[in-house]
């Protein structure tokens, strides 16, 4: 579900400088399907920090959560953002915060991933709730330990409480996964403390967290680029997707705004020529050995000529969100399986019909036709090939 086509994270010293980031959020910390067993809060928890207790770290070392704000724009640069500049956005109106980071594309258990140097102690007010309120979490963050996404590790098969490797390509350093976490922001699936950061090697402030509740941010990004340095990039956070209510769900038919049913053939055919290639977390392409579920989308539409955005919940929005029971073949089923980020769509696949579906599920499983199962499942997508054009960028 990751390696987004957007990206505006720089990768650590020693890799080239990459310049757009996706901007959309989140990570699991329990996938389900129906059937399974509901996680009791105790194993969700455990499931959720690793090794919480055994962290040398006082109780105080990380300041309790305080007001929580949403991101809605994250700035980046290759180099340490102006202090002058910083403080200018600060004072801007509609401001309701600014957290600064570090931010590059490194490399973490042999992925290439956003990966963020924060502080423990403020960084966490700007993640979504149940993260920001695990002390233990945020102790073991602050210890030297790495956090993961839950896509990474559940997914990708990175195990908590494990040691891999963080680093850049030439240079990496052994550090143990101590959480499974949501963090709210597109592309990053690895933070580390400032500390650990700037042992890694890791530029040091050069990226901003953005709070402005009251202000899109389409427009507030148009006036930052009237103050950012040169190389610096901004992006909106997490932008919200319309779920489909009781009784609506109407879509164009025809007229080029959806699919034609040659199109719909082609990335069904496409879809089918997966099927028995392994999951591959971050995976789009046989080079990689696999597929996982957005890459698989991507592989398809694109042999149709559609072009899509590369992760799960920008794929969600390249077309009309309609209930499940009107979908048709050719459409894509969205689920929100993150119970730490209601709404955020996390997993995808192809309907084909009759209940049916062709699916990456996740690792030890390889591509295959499944059964469509509604636990979480937030409706079906209309493509729209020039909507997806546009947003693939």
């Amino acid at each position: 579900m990751r390696k987004p086509n957007r990206r505006i994270l720089p990768t650590i010293i020693g890799v080239s400088v990459l310049t757009t980031l996706a901007a959309n959020t989140a990570v699991l910390i329990a996938r389900g399907h129906d059937g399974d067993p509901a996680p009791s809060p105790q194993e969700k928890q455990a499931r959720y920090v690793a090794a919480s207790g055994s962290t040398r770290l006082s109780p105080g070392a990380v300041a309790p959560l305080g007001k929580r704000l949403t991101p809605h724009v994250l700035v980046a640069a290759p180099s340490a953002l102006p202090a002058a500049t910083i403080a200018k956005i600060r004072a801007a109106k509609g401001v309701k915060g600014v957290e600064v980071v570090d931010a590059v594309q490194g490399m973490v258990a042999g992925k290439r991933v956003g990966l963020m140097g924060v502080d423990p102690s403020t960084f966490r007010n700007y993640t979504p709730k149940p993260t920001a309120q695990s002390d233990a979490l945020w102790r073991n963050v602050a210890s030297g330990d790495v956090a993961i996404s839950f896509t990474m590790g559940s997914d990708g098969g990175v195990k908590l409480g494990s040691q891999v490797p963080v680093g850049g390509k030439q240079h990496q350093s052994n550090l143990r996964v101590g959480a499974y976490a949501t963090m709210g922001i597109g592309d990053v699936d690895a933070v580390v403390s400032h500390a650990t950061a700037q042992a890694l090697g890791m530029p040091t402030g050069n990226a901003m967290l953005i709070s402005v509740p009251k202000t899109t941010p389409a427009a507030f990004i148009k006036k930052l680029k009237k103050v950012l340095p040169k190389h610096a990039k901004a992006v909106a956070v997490n932008p919200q997707l319309d779920f489909p209510k009781a009784g609506s769900g109407n879509a164009p038919t025809s007229h080029g705004q959806v699919m034609t049913a040659a199109q719909v053939q082609t990335v069904i055919k496409a879809a089918y020529s997966r099927i028995g290639w392994p999951y591959v977390w971050g995976g789009e392409s046989e080079a990689e050995g696999g597929y996982d579920c957005s890459g698989l989308m991507q592989y398809a539409f694109a042999r149709a000529g559609i072009r899509l955005p590369r992760v799960a919940a920008d794929q969600a929005r390249v077309g009309w969100v309609i209930p499940y029971s009107k979908a048709v073949p050719g459409d894509m089923l969205i689920w929100a399986n993150d119970p730490t980020a209601p709404g955020y769509i996390s997993h995808i696949a192809l309907y084909i019909g009759n209940g049916k579906m062709v699916v990456a599920p996740r690792t030890g499983l390889d591509v295959m036709i499944q059964n469509v199962y509604t636990r979480n499942l937030k409706g079906a997508v209309r493509v729209s090939p020039k909507l997806a054009a546009r947003l693939a960028g």
